[in-house]
């Protein structure tokens, strides 16, 4: 009975609680009281303290005297485009120049093998030695820091010698061509004189020299040594060569086993890095079968860009050796892929070559030439003999010197950068003879050799670290050596792509419009949604896609690609797009429409962009005040101006470098400057805002000196279409939560080359005069920035003429908050049905003031600000979305990075002895070192198996390692938009054994949602987390590999240079030859063979 008693009493209890959980009721005419008299305090709160009535009512008070203007983005375009025209094409005068110049000099000059010449070696420069003489080669060379070229170390009146260490600095050819090439020194400082916005300007020769101006200090790599050479450089090995269909065939038989199979990787790996966008590549590796590296790329070429060469090394990087070597099915194969890309109109339609990399050919190919490449000899075939063996060097010359390739031995690892570029040579002959000087533009690239380029990963927008360049090859003249079709090098210059991009000014696109460019191949030059950087741990790294985004992945609406198609064929017009943008790192959704306007940038292989959003991005005034009143409110204390945008071009005259934009804006205002070139309309729209907004500056005063100031108002600001801003700072920086907000390090709240700030982006979608409230988490920083338009009236139109705002601190809103938002004890409870009286102190209910992308204002849990609703309650956010109030968005992102497991292992030996691994270690530091003194390059004399066999057994574990690396993918994440017609919702959700009721209401006037709901109720195995991560989009085989060779809309380069009767074939490459001193040989292979028999 006793038991049956308890039981009851338990059952009871139950019921009792289930009951009362049932029974909770949350008031919603409540709610909507507090959400009254909040919007009412915070209203007050926020225009006081940001003048936001004052500023709008002193636009309304010079409306009569302003002028409305459409944007029209056909004719802006046309002129931006015309400025990017002049700009790119003094860029080509100047390598003109240069290459006029260079081949003169060649021309009058004979060959001295004897030529003794002191030149300034950048490694070497500067440099002491014990006795405080300066070494050889480096004499002194008067350096200092320069605005212009990042505040580098450079000499302007001399140019710099760089020479990779793999190439012996005085070898007679590098003395002669160093010596002829001094004659550009003239013409590298005449062209800065005639153009001040040149950057970097060089020679790259074909023996491995560089010369850049300004001369600088070379820093060597980690490990002490020079490893760049020009020659591998893009804009080197697109000027020297027309476009080019490769077909790598690589033996993968037996006999290739150990470092000769680590010899053809590294070799197709480098022919890999002399191809670029323009050019098609496939790699097949054979035994007796015939084996695609790629099954996806079967039969077919495929577009060399950094995506596909790198998709390539990896798999080259997984071959291993066995079977028999049959290369006549291997190489009818590769006659066949470029024979059908010929025919279809496919691939380049240009050059055409197989690079054969094998340790012998012993078969008969005359039947395979005879049937696919003779007697025109369309394909070119270049053969890589590997290892040491010479048995087969005669039948793999044969090969080459019978289809105009060239044949090379690869001996060793040091050998191969040699000689994989004489392939390049070779290509060059019939636009060597014919003298064609074909300008190239480069893609965009990041330019990591210079120094301090890591510094700006870390100071600059990423856009702003982009570069193009363009180069000329450089030709000898000399009629004897005509049909030899010698390169003496290229010539090029760097251009900016921030400088270029300039010359769209932002101010005539808008809050939400931009300005890109993109290449003949569709992949992005400039734009600002591009980012080629990513972060690995704590480093920022270049992605490795990062120059093949197409235009395709970041304006991601234009499903159809008519927008692509229309500029990659050089079309001027414009098309219109329902877009869905975000702001805030993604973030936060916007539904835009996009005006798009296009047009070609004549002599180059570029296409320029531009994007005005309707409504208010294709609208804006014009205000006119004298000089005089302007720059008295232009030099107020409170005031500053976009620094990164131009106002005055100090770029051209050296003295004017050291101005600001501010400075030099006042200094040509005041006739100081009359010289300095100004954006007129820019300067007339920053006087008139100027004057516009002078009373702010009082206003914001008054209120400190009347000692008004709320403790946790601190700062309040605005901004208008000229870049102009106002600030004022209502608490001193000790006191201040938010002592970033607003400084130069805030890129995404200023105005940059790149973008508006976020502040303003997010007024401009708001309704103008209501305010736009956002929480913003900086590093663990917490605070709240509030935001609103104000705009001008004219001609019945209306503009958007700014944003004013306001930064406050949690403490302020969270005091104003909770004080609203309890009900006091001797309430009137009489007619409210359900809690009275309510508090949101209560340990029983759960405040939330979320803005209208679902993002937490305030919590009673400071950790939560910042954080989206769904994530910590995914049954409220799940039934808002049910009930209509917060729509999803799906957005994606096509330039992202994500984890990819794979384990690595070597095929080295395992188990190596300790005495084993470091004799071999010491043996390959002297061989090397002697490498480097017989000039290995030349010509492969020092052969060691040992040598790799050292440093695997040096790396390898026996246990596999387990890499988390970051490789470029697409993925896809959800973001949510409050529906403004729904101001109210309220529900209970069944979770289980409990109910929870949450009432929403909209905070009127303002983008906020008060949320008021039950804490008790836990619904998480109901309704799990609505994560904000993105999600990688995974693609079933087939799909994958159809995207993969799919090929996209491209413009082929005009120019072709496949063929010359005049050509020379016979110099098709042989044995080389070297002297070198009998005493060092003698002792190397003495001590190796010491070594071998240690180990």
């Amino acid at each position: 009975m006793e038991s049956r008693s308890k039981t009851h009493r338990v059952l009871g209890f139950f019921f009792l609680w289930i009951g009362v959980q049932a029974q909770m009721k949350i008031p919603p005419e409540t709610v909507q009281q507090w959400a009254s008299i909040f919007s009412s305090q915070l209203r007050d709160l926020s225009t006081k303290y940001s003048g936001s009535l004052l500023l709008q009512k002193k636009l309304k008070d010079v409306e009569p005297i302003v002028k409305m203007v459409d944007v029209d983005g056909g004719d802006l375009v046309k002129d931006y485009a015309d400025q990017i025209e002049r700009m790119l094409g003094s860029k080509m005068k100047s390598v003109k120049r240069l290459a006029e110049s260079a081949e003169d000099a060649d021309l009058y000059h004979d060959f001295n093998a004897s030529l003794e010449f002191d030149y300034y070696n950048s490694m070497l420069i500067n440099t002491a030695d014990e006795d405080g003489n300066f070494v050889e080669l480096g004499g002194e060379f008067p350096l200092e820091d320069n605005e212009h070229f990042d505040k580098m170390p450079v000499n302007t009146q001399q140019s710099a010698i760089q020479v990779p260490t793999n190439v012996y600095n005085k070898d007679p050819d590098i003395l002669n061509a160093i010596y002829n090439s001094e004659a550009l020194n003239d013409v590298f400082v005449g062209n800065f004189q005639k153009d001040p916005t040149l950057t970097w300007q060089y020679f790259g020769s074909s023996t491995g020299f560089f010369r850049i101006y300004p001369g600088i200090k070379w820093t060597p790599d980690t490990n002490g040594v020079a490893a760049f050479d020009c020659r591998n450089r893009n804009w080197y090995i697109q000027a020297a060569t027309s476009p080019k269909d490769i077909v790598v065939m690589v033996d993968i038989s037996g006999s290739m086993k150990g470092l000769k199979m680590t010899i053809a990787k590294h070799t197709i790996n480098t022919i890999l890095d002399t191809l670029g966008e323009n050019d098609f590549v496939n790699v097949i590796a054979y035994t007796d079968y015939v084996r695609y590296v790629e099954p996806c790329f079967k039969g077919t070429l495929v577009q060399a860009d950094l995506d596909n060469r790198e998709h390539f090394k990896m798999l080259v990087d997984e071959l291993h050796v066995k079977g028999e070597a049959k290369i006549k099915n291997a190489m009818k194969e590769s006659f066949k892929i470029l024979n059908e890309a010929r025919v279809n109109g496919q691939g380049s339609m240009c050059n055409q070559a197989i690079m054969l990399i094998t340790d012998g050919a012993m078969e008969d190919f005359r039947s395979v030439f005879e049937e696919f490449n003779w007697p025109d000899r369309r394909v070119r075939v270049f053969t890589y003999l590997i290892g040491r063996e010479m048995t087969f060097a005669q039948n793999t010359k044969w090969i080459a010197c019978n289809n105009k390739g060239y044949y090379t031995h690869v001996s060793t690892l040091a050998d191969v950068q040699e000689n994989v570029m004489e392939y390049l040579h070779v290509l060059s002959r019939p636009m060597v003879i014919n003298h064609d000087h074909d300008i190239i533009w480069t893609e965009a690239y990041m330019d990591t050799v210079l120094p301090k380029t890591k510094e700006l990963f870390n100071t600059k927008a990423q856009s702003l670290l982009l570069m193009t360049s363009v180069a000329m090859p450089v030709f000898s003249k000399k009629k004897e050596t005509l049909s030899h079709g010698i390169l003496l090098g290229v010539v090029g210059t760097d251009v900016p792509l921030t400088e270029v991009m300039k010359l769209a000014p932002r101010y005539t696109l808008g809050a939400h419009g931009y300005a890109f460019l993109i290449t003949n191949n569709g992949y992005i030059l400039a734009h600002p949604d591009l980012r080629p950087l990513y972060k690995d741990g704590k480093k920022l790294k270049p992605k490795p896609n990062y120059n093949s985004v197409d235009l395709s992945e970041v304006e991601w609406e234009d499903a159809d690609e008519t927008l692509r198609t229309a500029m990659v064929r050089g079309e001027t017009g414009s098309h219109s797009l329902n877009v869905r943008a975000s702001v805030e790192s993604g973030r936060r959704p916007l539904y835009l429409v996009n005006e798009y306007f296009y047009t070609n940038i004549d002599d180059t292989p570029f296409s320029f962009g531009m994007v005005l959003t309707r409504g208010h991005g294709k609208l804006m005034f014009v205000g006119n005040v004298s000089v005089e009143e302007g720059l008295h409110d232009l030099t107020s204390p409170d005031l500053s101006i976009a620094s990164e945008w131009t106002y005055c071009e100090t770029d051209i005259d050296p003295a004017h470098r050291k101005y600001t934009q501010l400075q030099a804006a006042v200094r040509y205002l005041l006739g100081k400057e009359p010289d300095l070139e100004c954006d007129e309309l820019l300067l007339q729209q920053t006087l008139f805002d100027a004057v516009v907004t002078a009373p702010m500056e009082a206003y914001w005063n008054a209120i400190v000196l009347d000692d008004r100031v709320e403790p946790g108002v601190e700062t309040a600001f605005l901004g208008t279409r000229a870049g102009l801003m106002r600030i004022m700072r209502y608490a001193g920086v000790e006191t201040r939560v938010a002592k970033k907000f607003l400084t130069p390090v805030d890129k995404d709240n200023l105005f940059t080359v790149d973008h508006f700030p976020l502040w303003y982006r997010l007024a401009a979608e708001n309704p103008p005069g209501s305010f736009f409230y956002y929480p913003v988490n900086d590093k663990g920083v917490k605070f709240v920035v509030a935001t609103t338009s104000v705009t001008v009236s004219a001609q019945g139109k209306t503009a958007m003429a700014g944003a004013v705002g306001l930064q406050m601190s949690l403490d302020l809103l969270e005091k104003t908050f909770w004080a609203i938002t309890k009900q006091a004890s001797d309430t009137d409870c009489s007619n409210i049905e359900g809690l009275c009286p309510l508090s949101c102190e209560s340990d029983d209910l759960r405040c939330l003031l979320v803005d209208n992308h679902g993002f937490i204002l305030l919590s009673k849990e400071r950790k939560e600000v910042g954080r989206f609703l769904g994530e910590l309650d995914g049954s409220v956010m799940s039934t808002l979305i049910k009930m209509g109030m917060y729509k999803k968005v799906s957005l994606f992102d096509y330039q992202a990075m994500c984890k990819n497991s794979h384990h690595h292992a070597s095929g080295a030996r395992t188990l190596l002895g300790p005495f084993y691994v470091a004799a071999a270690i010491a043996r390959w530091i002297f061989s090397n070192a002697l490498m480097f003194l017989l000039d290995l390059n030349l010509c492969g004399l020092w052969h060691s198996d040992y040598f790799v066999d050292a440093k695997a057994g040096y790396h390898t574990t026996h246990k596999q390692k387990k890499v988390e690396a970051l490789v470029p993918c697409e993925t896809a994440y959800p973001g949510f938009t409050y529906d403004t017609s729904i101001k109210e919702a309220n529900s209970i959700i069944k979770c289980g054994r409990c109910q929870k009721m949450f009432v929403v209401q909209q905070v009127p006037d303002t983008n906020l949602l008060l949320a008021v709901t039950e804490a008790n109720c836990d619904c998480s195995r109901q309704y799990g987390p609505i994560p904000l991560e993105p999600k990688e989009i995974k693609y079933i085989a087939t799909v994958k590999c159809n995207r993969m060779k799919s090929q996209k809309v491209r413009r082929r380069p005009e120019s072709c240079h496949a063929y010359h009767p005049k050509e020379n074939a016979k110099d098709c490459g042989g044995a080389c030859s070297i002297s070198l001193s009998i005493k060092l040989f003698s002792a190397s292979l003495l001590l190796s063979g010491s070594l071998l028999r240690m180990t």
